[in-house]
Order: C-alpha cells, then structure tokens, then sequence
C-alpha cells in the first residue's frame, strides 16, 4: 500500500521531490496515509506527515502557479492588459495636456496627436502662452512649459509602448491559438484569452458565456432586472457583428461565438488549423445579413 503513498522511497528533505510526487502522483485507493508513514518511518508522528505534507503541497501549488503564469497564453494576457494600460493612460494624459498645454500656447489641441506635436518642440524656446500672445514677448518660457512639454512626451512613450505590445500581440497570438486568431484577429483573440484568463478557461467555456464576455456589467443589469439581456461584449468589435444590422447582431454574435469557441477548443485540445470555420462562419453570417433584403429579424 505505501507504494502509492507521496512519501514511498523519498528522502525526507527533497521538497521538490515532494512536490512533484503531490502533483502529479495517484492512488488507486484511499488509504490512512499518516498511519502508513509513521508505520513506514517516515514520520515520527502524525504531526510530522501533516507538517511534512502541508510543506509538500504548498511547494506544489507555487510551483503550479509559476508554469502557469510562465505559459505562453498568460504572456499574451498580460501583455493585452498592459496595452490597454498604456493606451488609457496616454489618453487620460493626453486631455491634460490639451488643457494645460491650452493655456501656455496659442496653438490648442487634443488628443495624443496634439501631445505628439508638442513633444517635438524645444523646451529651451516653446513659444509664447495664450493669455500673453499680445504681448509680443518671445523669452523662453517658465518651468510650467517645460513640464506641459515633459508630460506630452510621457503620452507619447505610452502610446508608442500600446503599439509596441499590439505588435507583439499580432506576432504571438497566431502561435498560441491559430484557429482563435485566424477567425477572430490576434487582438480580439487575445482579449478574449484575457478576458477568459487563458487559452484552458476559454476552451472550456460553453458559446453563450463566449458571447458576452467583456459585457458583464450589462450582464449583471439584466440579472438584477435593470436591463435587457446583452447581445454581445467584445466580439462586437468583430466585423461580422458590427458589419451586421442592429436587429440581427444577436443572431451574428451567437453565430460567431459559437464557432470561437470551437476554435479555441481546437487549439487548446489539437492545434491542428482548421480552415473550414471560417468558411462555415462567413456562409452564416452572409445567410444572417441577406435577412435585410427580406425583411427578417433577430432571432
């Protein structure tokens, strides 16, 4: 019996060991295993199994979470995360250089392309502010006008850092979910990836969670009674959805959604590419948009 025990023929001191028997080891009945090892000598008492077992099993668990986390599709997760990051931050940034910057300069502004154009001047020679425009000075300005130009920079680096992560996303997302990314596109793949928290959980998901993931408030609304159902959360931003007629995105996002989640099934299960989903999703979807010619409705 102790054959199947975690502990048979280990070294009392080797918690990777341990670790790796917890894991990945299995018995074919259940057993009173603190009993077996005390009987075996492995343990003083069942103190020393439960010490010895708690040891183990946390060892275990950290070294779990660190494959996981170190797994390709946890990359992509983050890295979509923190492209959103940089990409609301430059925006959020960059409404406050357009104000700040609107009350330096006579030029006004907005948007991070506003921010860009400020960020090439010289900050030794920025020109003159709006409320002094008709005073004709033309002196260097004060540290407030090399501080708007600093932080229209910092917009910049956020916003050329979101396109340095898209690009990093388009390159990887084909590798970690072909099917996914093919019909979907790798940003959309990845958030839903994200979204999901990874290639196994959104495999697993069934087509209607698929459909509605990134619309969970509007989700929550509906349950509480102060809402209608939701069509749709970020696949909207599929063509097949938005391309669609208001009255038939419903029919469009359970049609899409349904074929994600066999893509991502393939992937994570197979990775073998299957062509043959798209060509299913583009003949249904034509099918669901032809119903505007003869007047048909959502589903």
């Amino acid at each position: 019996m102790t054959d199947d025990a975690w502990f048979a023929d280990l070294d009392p001191g080797d918690r990777a060991a341990a670790a790796d028997r917890i894991r990945e080891g299995s018995a074919e009945s259940p057993a009173d295993w603190p009993a077996l090892a005390v009987e075996a000598g492995v343990s003083a008492d069942e103190a020393e199994y439960y010490d010895r077992l708690r040891g183990a099993t946390l060892a275990a668990g950290r070294a779990a979470a660190s494959e996981r986390e170190g797994a390709v599709d946890q990359q992509l997760v983050h890295a979509v995360r923190a492209m959103d990051d940089c990409r609301r931050q430059a925006n959020e940034l960059a409404e406050r250089v357009a104000e700040w910057g609107g009350s330096r300069f006579e030029e006004a502004g907005t948007g991070v392309e506003y921010a860009r154009e400020l960020s090439g001047r010289d900050s030794g020679s920025v020109g003159v502010p709006a409320s002094e425009a008709s005073g004709g000075s033309s002196e260097p300005r004060s540290d407030g006008d090399r501080q708007v130009l600093a932080l229209a920079r910092q917009v910049v680096a956020l916003d050329e850092e979101a396109d340095a992560l898209a690009e990093y996303i388009e390159t990887s997302t084909p590798e970690v979910a072909p099917n996914l990314a093919a019909m979907a596109g790798p940003v959309l793949a990845a958030r839903l990836l994200s979204l999901a928290g990874g290639l196994e959980s959104l495999a697993k998901k069934p087509s209607g969670t698929v459909q509605v993931l990134g619309a969970e408030d509007a989700l929550f609304a509906h349950l509480r009674g102060d809402a209608p159902s939701p069509k749709h959360g970020v696949i909207y931003t599929h063509d097949a959805v938005r391309g669609t007629r208001s009255e038939d995105r419903g029919s469009a996002a359970r049609a899409l959604a349904g074929k994600l989640a066999i893509a991502a099934r393939v992937d994570y299960y197979g990775g073998d590419r299957r062509p043959g989903l798209q060509a299913e999703l583009d003949e249904r979807i034509a099918a669901i948009q032809a119903r505007a010619e003869g007047g048909g409705g959502d589903e």
